[in-house]
């Protein structure tokens, strides 16, 4: 598509948080046009973007009007009007992800039903409707309930480990999956052009929060064997082909303690296990996405350093003005880059920014982490401030 180099090809982008902020940091790089729509007048994205549309991309007229004025379509949240994607692609505009495999993701049912027809190792599951449904299975427990839509960042999903749990089920349509006793959470991202060309990143292990189920700290490469390696990377380029997937798609996978490998999400855009790919890679993941919708060569994936990812979380009990703690600390630390996204106001474990750690020496990229996370804060302005 080389007009992308000669004229303003307008790239619409549904989504201005965090995701669509970097994404257009890359898109700068290929001269494009970026046009975005986003429900807060705020968003991340609003300072960045050519064209900025406060609307909601949920509601079908919305995203309707706002693709009739774009060239090529995209996401960066995967909660979006799909019905009115599929309308502008049958008249002619270019949007990717395929809206069909959107609206397939956003329910975690269809995913699962997908995996399992495909044959695609995942973990035992029953469809449940309400929480009535869900007290006829108790004999599967233990168990996680997961709402099938709007779940993101842990919301919609529930641990339950005994039938005293029940009522803590969601009473919407959902599925239950069978606990897998993982000993590794790793996620791959994959990328497949309109070419059928396809660029597999190296595994990244992810230290999820253990209170709000999120990501706190990830390391690539993951501690996993070559062999482990290799499954998980066999596992995400089957996804990508069997889904004819055109863009860049996040496969969340557990391993377990006995050698198997079994994907627990998908996330059609880029993702927060690859932030730090704009440092640690030899092509970040957002220059990737934009590769693959635009139907050039993609880039080299491989790992240019050993690195660590803190996400920046706003602290528990400040809600408020942002108000970042610790900054000049960390900035003296070698291999420290961070990443903020230009959110006013923090909240308890709001995502406020990230930071890429490099380091060849795993010992001492763990300490860095570490040290990272325990300085860098986010905290509110005290009224008396503000």
């Amino acid at each position: 598509m080389d007009q992308a180099f000669y004229h303003n090809l307008k790239l619409g982008i549904l989504g201005g948080g965090q995701l669509g902020r970097m994404l257009i940091q890359a898109a700068i790089d290929f001269n494009l046009y970026v046009k975005v729509v986003d429900k807060s007048a705020n968003s991340p994205c609003k300072g960045l973007a050519h064209e900025f549309v406060q609307g909601d991309f949920t509601d079908y007229d919305t995203v309707y009007a706002f693709g009739k004025g774009c060239d090529l379509i995209t996401i960066e949240i995967e909660n979006v009007n799909a019905a009115a994607l599929k309308t502008l692609q049958a008249e002619g505009k270019r949007v990717f992800p395929d809206p069909a495999i959107i609206e397939l993701i956003q329910d975690k049912r269809t995913q699962k039903q997908f995996f399992q027809e495909r044959g695609i190792p995942t973990s035992p599951f029953i469809l449940t409707d309400t929480r009535e449904d869900v007290a006829q299975h108790a004999h599967f427990l233990p168990a996680v309930h997961k709402s099938g839509k709007a779940g993101y960042d842990g919301k919609g999903v529930q641990v339950l480990k005994t039938e005293s749990d029940i009522p803590k089920a969601f009473d919407v349509p959902g599925v239950l999956e069978k606990f897998v006793n993982f000993e590794r959470e790793v996620s791959v991202i994959v990328a497949r052009n309109e070419e059928g060309e396809i660029k597999v990143y190296p595994a990244v292990e992810m230290q999820m929060n253990p209170d709000k189920n999120l990501v706190e700290v990830l390391f690539a490469p993951a501690f996993i064997s070559p062999d482990m390696e290799y499954k998980a990377r066999k596992i995400a380029r089957k996804i990508v082909t069997e889904l004819d997937y055109v863009g860049l798609l996040a496969v969340e996978m557990f391993v377990t303690p006995d050698g198997e490998v079994l994907v627990n999400e998908l996330a059609p855009r880029p993702h927060n296990s690859g932030h730090q790919t704009i440092k640690a890679n030899a092509t970040s993941q957002y220059e990737q996405h934009l590769r693959a919708i635009l139907n050039l060569p993609l880039g080299a994936t491989r790992l240019l350093c050993p690195t660590a990812m803190v996400n920046i979380l706003g602290a528990a009990g400040h809600k408020g003005l942002a108000k970042y703690e610790g900054i000049e600390e960390i900035l003296k630390i070698e291999g420290v880059y961070p990443n903020l996204y230009g959110k006013a106001e923090t909240r308890p474990f709001r995502k406020m920014g990230h930071v890429t750690i490099l380091d060849p020496d795993p010992i001492r990229l763990r300490e860095k982490a570490d040290r990272v996370n325990h300085e860098l804060r986010v905290i509110s302005w005290p009224k008396s401030e503000s």
